[in-house]
């Protein structure tokens, strides 16, 4: 296995002397004359420079003594049934953990070999999740001591894909090479009785491909089960079918499957053009319900008005109603007044209080979801964004008999019901940005300094956007390409 180096200073990267030259010229002075290609990016990122196309969009890297032609990424010398020796990969290694644009490095490593009941899937295209942020920080915990982790000393990121089978392992008898694929990212031993009657993500072996796991979408090619393989819905291009999987199949789960959600059904949403929350909304819709959306701008508001939002709010108008944690005696009396004036918001726009409070926020919102959905309605969260740690008064829990259930991810049946529903066109992905494959370690670090603004796809064996749809031309875009966040 090969270690990564520097680029060569033939390689085609502009002068970061010239990027900075307008900025600072005792600054450029002390710069390198050959920085390295990660110097170079991180230079951009903190320069405001990432706006403009990449600079090194399928150049030549140097891997060792080899060198690596990024033009060369999306194609593949074996023909469906036969895979290379080598593959191409962005790596992170424990020892290089930290910022993503450094702890992301291009390798070029052995190709898996499927095993049992194991697909290598042909990556055309990779969606960009927070989960491989953390995997380059090291935190809050190493990715390093989980999964097959130990055994091959490296992480490969990427928990959403889309891509053509290339090679089956032994008992593979759906899926046969060249069949066009969308990849859930959970895995489970078959093992496990949980998986055979209760439910995979019950199961004690229960892991995320891509982040808990080795062998994820950003690279050539990568190893899953073949349960984790759906159908790619025809209508869709490459970066469009890689967008979604990730976010979508946790609200679906969450709602249909955890909250029960039905027709009719009111449902409070935070955070919904962020990516939890615009699959949320329209799933809302598509089941007969009703939903009120918090959101950050007004041009956000209408965002999810378009995906089938009865109306939004505007958080900025109850922004003291967010707990921290810290709040006096009196800080906290004030906090609750503020709830309550959003909870009577709410209840005008959607006639009754919510049956749901769709939450990921945590600390910050948790107390007003509790106080918010209506006497025996449902609190359902998947995450913690502002924060773990949650206190609220929990006699507005029992005396109303509300209910607070936690959710994580989804099953291969639940997500085979929700890449359904894409496939028909009841829901849209929602994507903001396409980037090539040289831009993994900038994605992540654009995510990490929050300066993206909605989802991100990496084309990977896709040579350009808005390949691979079939199928007859639907009626109408069967993606929303559109800024979002909460």
């Amino acid at each position: 296995m090969l270690s990564t180096s520097s680029v060569s200073a033939k390689a085609k990267i502009p002068s970061l002397r010239a990027i900075v030259r307008s900025r600072s010229k005792a600054f450029v002075r002390s710069l390198p004359l050959f920085p390295s290609l990660s110097t170079v990016l991180k230079y951009r990122l903190r320069l405001g420079l990432l706006a403009a196309a990449s600079p090194i969009r399928r150049a030549s890297r140097i891997i060792g003594a080899m060198t690596i032609d990024l033009s060369a990424i999306s194609n593949v010398a074996t023909e469906p049934g036969e895979l290379p020796d080598k593959m191409t990969a962005w790596v992170i290694r424990e020892e290089r953990e930290g910022e993503p644009i450094d702890a992301f490095q291009l390798e070029e490593v052995d190709t898996p070999e499927p095993a049992a009941f194991e697909v290598v899937v042909r990556v055309m295209s990779a969606g960009v999740n927070f989960n491989n942020v953390w995997a380059a920080l090291g935190k809050p915990v190493s990715v390093f001591r989980s999964g097959d982790h130990p055994e091959f000393g490296h992480h490969i990121g990427g928990s959403d894909a889309s891509g053509i089978v290339w090679k089956v392992g032994p008992g593979v008898t759906r899926w046969k090479p060249g069949d066009e694929v969308v990849v859930h990212c959970n895995q489970a031993s078959y093992e496990d009785v949980e998986v055979h009657g209760l439910d995979p993500m019950a199961a004690p072996s229960q892991k995320i491909w891509g982040y808990e796991t080795t062998w994820g979408s950003f690279a050539q090619f990568t190893k899953v089960q073949a349960q984790q393989l759906l159908p790619k819905p025809a209508a869709l291009s490459w970066e469009e079918a890689a967008s979604y999987g990730l976010t979508y199949f946790t609200a679906y789960r969450m709602l249909l499957d955890r909250a029960k959600l039905q027709s009719g059904h009111r449902v409070l949403i935070w955070g919904a053009a962020g990516g939890l929350g615009v699959f949320a909304t329209q799933l809302v819709k598509a089941a007969g319900g009703q939903s009120v959306g918090v959101v950050s701008s007004e041009g956000k508001g209408e965002l999810i008005k378009q995906l089938g939002a009865t109306d939004y709010i505007d958080r900025r108008e109850f922004a003291g109603m967010m707990r921290t944690g810290n709040e006096t005696p009196e800080e906290e009396k004030e906090r609750f007044a503020v709830s309550r004036a959003f909870a009577k918001r709410v209840k005008e726009i959607l006639g009754d209080a919510p049956d749901i409070v769709f939450e990921h926020v945590g600390m910050a919102t948790f107390p007003t979801s509790v106080y918010t959905v209506k006497p025996f309605g449902k609190v359902i969260i998947c995450g913690a964004t502002s924060g773990f740690t949650l206190d609220f008064d929990v006699r507005y829990l029992w005396m109303r008999q509300k209910e607070i259930i936690g959710s994580h991810f989804a099953n291969a049946w639940e997500c085979t019901k929700a890449n359904q529903l894409i496939d028909d066109g009841l829901i849209k992905p929602v994507l903001w940005k396409t980037m090539g494959f040289e831009d993994v370690a900038q994605a992540h670090q654009l995510m990490h300094e929050n300066k993206h603004a909605g989802k991100i796809a990496v084309l990977v064996g896709a040579e350009e956007e808005n390949l691979g749809r079939s199928g007859e031309t639907p009626a109408e875009p069967p993606a929303i390409r559109a800024e979002v966040g909460a």
